[in-house]
């Protein structure tokens, strides 16, 4: 495995104007959406850079509704229909079967994005603003979060806080809704500051964290109060909503400390939270905060002097020039020399879902038409990300995934015994007897793989083309060697071509394509369990 990010990379957003090819779109397919596929590889490289980028930040049409997979008895809710509208019925399956189904559709949609960078910004604020489906256990409530941050997650940021701060989600996970001026509660206050906007400096003194205080998280929790939600487990047609009881919000005048410049608030009822937040939003910190999320996502964990002076603080200025919207901030990152750096390629673990559903994008799996059979595939692949210790709609905490804020192992945390472990059975059943599922079975289809390959005849040629798309370096001509002895064990290379012209002649010979099944299967699982393919 080739280390690269322990020689440090030139940091320069000049926009990128060397070779373009196979390597570099597949380096962006890999970063800028769960993975790519050959059908996406080839687009991209006979786009060029600027015009695959004007695809990935193409506005995308709102994603179809879940729907009613396989349960039977739901009065409200007929098979194959959506229920994100209708009320819940007296009976803990009606929850339990749309929450199966939230999390079917929505591995669904990773794994027919397409060439758009919206999903893998999705997964960024969902780990930016978590919210945990245990917690707040109305897959309703979550329908409607994860939809705000789909459909919000390019535009601006200032709108997505002022937004996110009254979702009903995040106002009962969070407890916003019991946040009132008899009873004030600071828990999103307090991650409001700490975690989703401005960040936490250094300790300058009791309860002063250089960008703010104690005295601003008690004084904004009263700014956030009065704030409730509507339409929680509601067996009535209700609207999820959030709305504004003028009797439970603290009207007095608030002051916050010297890290604010010691401003006052006057009493402004249900505008008073965006005052507040564009009152944090005045402080350049906020912009640097989430540029530096933004490169430990798309880029690298380590942020040296370098990359700060040179990447973080230009972006940021950027980022406030654009006024907060987070498009034109990405695709400059994303356009630049530094992201197409050779030692930013390669330097990044595979969080658990683009190594397992970006496999599936890879590999060419088509999910079934029959809804049934759809639903139980799509929470087969569910069951083994978890199995990866990464769930989406349930983040360990507040915080996020570990693995994109814990120094100093970052990326590193993904990899464990028991998480290795999970991910070398996951593709060593897809590459081999496949994986089952109730009733159902899948695998990959490894003569449809190569058969998307240009150089399929000529065995050393496939190879080095399969780890040319697999791998962000591909692979050593001892490693193709190595790997070629389990297609032709001791073998010359044209038996190769003749195994393979005879399938093409009779592909429905049982026989031949068994055999030939057999060699590419042991081929692809070996590959799979590469290291290599852990890495982005």
């Amino acid at each position: 495995m080739k280390s690269t990010q322990e020689e440090e990379s030139g940091a320069s957003l000049n926009p990128y104007s060397g070779k373009w090819g196979k390597a570099e779109a597949l380096h962006l397919l890999r970063r800028a959406t769960i993975g790519p596929n050959t059908e996406s590889m080839n687009t991209v490289i006979s786009k060029g850079l600027r015009r695959s980028l004007d695809l990935l930040f193409e506005e995308q049409p709102d994603v179809p509704q879940p729907i009613n997979y396989i349960f039977e008895n739901d009065p409200h809710v007929p098979l194959g229909s959506s229920w994100v509208n209708a009320p819940y019925n007296d009976t803990q399956d009606s929850i339990n079967y749309r929450t199966s189904s939230l999390r079917a559709w929505n591995a669904e949609v990773l794994l027919t994005e397409g060439i758009s960078i919206r999903e893998k910004i999705t997964l960024f604020w969902h780990n930016h603003f978590p919210i945990d489906l245990g917690t707040v256990s109305d897959p309703k409530y979550m329908y409607d979060y994860i939809r705000l941050l789909r459909n919000n997650g390019l535009k601006n940021f200032k709108n997505l806080v002022y937004l996110i701060t009254t979702n009903p989600a995040m106002l009962r996970y969070l407890n916003g809704n019991q946040n009132s001026k008899g009873s004030p509660n600071e828990n999103f206050a307090r991650e409001l500051l700490e975690l989703f906007t401005i960040g936490k400096g250094a300790i300058a003194g009791p309860g002063d964290y250089t960008t703010y205080t104690e005295v601003d998280i008690k004084e904004m929790a009263k700014c956030l109060t009065g704030w409730t939600d509507q339409g929680y487990y509601s067996r009535t047609a209700t609207v999820i909503q959030s709305s504004f009881n003028v009797n439970r919000h603290d009207s007095t005048t608030k002051q916050l400390s010297h890290r604010f410049n010691s401003i006052k608030i006057i009493n402004e009822n249900e505008n008073e939270y965006k005052t507040l937040i564009n009152i944090i939003f005045t402080k350049p910190e906020v912009a640097k905060f989430i540029c530096r999320k933004l490169y430990r996502y798309f880029v690298y964990y380590k942020i040296s002097a370098d990359v700060e002076m040179n990447i973080i603080q230009p972006l940021s200025e950027l980022f406030i020039a654009e006024k907060f919207e987070i498009k034109p901030v990405l695709r400059t990152l994303l356009n630049s020399e530094h992201f197409f750096d050779l030692a930013n390629r390669g330097n990044m673990i595979k969080n658990p879902i683009d190594f397992s559903i970006g496999l599936l994008k890879q590999t060419q799996f088509i999910l079934p038409t029959d809804n049934n059979k759809r639903a139980l595939s799509l929470q087969s692949i569910i069951r083994n990300i978890g199995g990866q210790q990464m769930e989406y709609f349930y983040p360990p905490d507040v915080s996020g995934w570990k693995a994109y804020y814990q120094e100093p192992s970052f990326y590193r945390i993904w990899i464990n015994a028991t998480t290795l472990n999970a991910r070398m059975n996951y593709t060593n059943s897809l590459a081999g007897s496949g994986l089952t599922y109730n009733t159902i079975k899948y695998q990959i289809d490894v003569l449809a793989l190569i058969g998307s390959m240009k150089k399929v005849k000529d065995p050393n040629l496939l190879i080095k083309e399969l780890g040319e798309f697999l791998f962000p370096f591909g692979l050593t001509q001892n490693q193709i060697n190595d790997l070629k002895t389990l297609i032709l064990p001791g073998a010359p290379d044209y038996e190769w071509e003749e195994q393979y012209e005879a399938y093409l002649k009779n592909p429905t010979n049982v026989p031949i394509k068994a055999a030939l099944e057999t060699k590419v299967r042991n081929l692809i699982k070996a590959m799979l369990t590469m290291p290599e393919n852990y890495l982005s």
